[in-house]
């Protein structure tokens, strides 16, 4: 891997800012299914809508979700596909180490 510039470097902790808040990545891992309204994010996360549009403002801005209007809705999808890569290396170690801890555990 090569060395990253400052620059870079200020732009990656950015972005591992905007996935280290769970409703975001709630609202991510809902999105990676598909294209959803706010009434549906708000129905399939639990959270108010003023939080989802909050929390969506922040993953539209931070280029992690696209907008689409259609009449009086806006839909919202995963604008980034290396969102689901992303997600999916975190979820696969994660479940990894998880399974290692419950083997150490059974052993004591």
């Amino acid at each position: 891997m090569k060395m990253l510039s400052p620059e870079v470097v200020k732009l990656v902790a950015k972005r591992f800012w905007v996935l280290s808040e769970p409703a975001r990545l709630t609202i991510l891992n809902v999105l990676l299914a598909g294209e959803r309204t706010v009434t549906d994010l708000v129905a399939e996360t639990g959270l108010s809508q003023a939080n989802v549009s909050r929390h969506l403002q922040v993953l539209r801005l931070s280029g992690f979700v696209d907008r689409r209007k259609e009449g009086l809705f806006s839909h919202y999808r995963v604008a980034d596909p290396s969102v689901s890569q992303l997600c999916e290396i975190m979820c696969e170690r994660l479940q990894e180490q998880a399974e290692e801890h419950r083997v150490k555990l059974s052993e004591l």
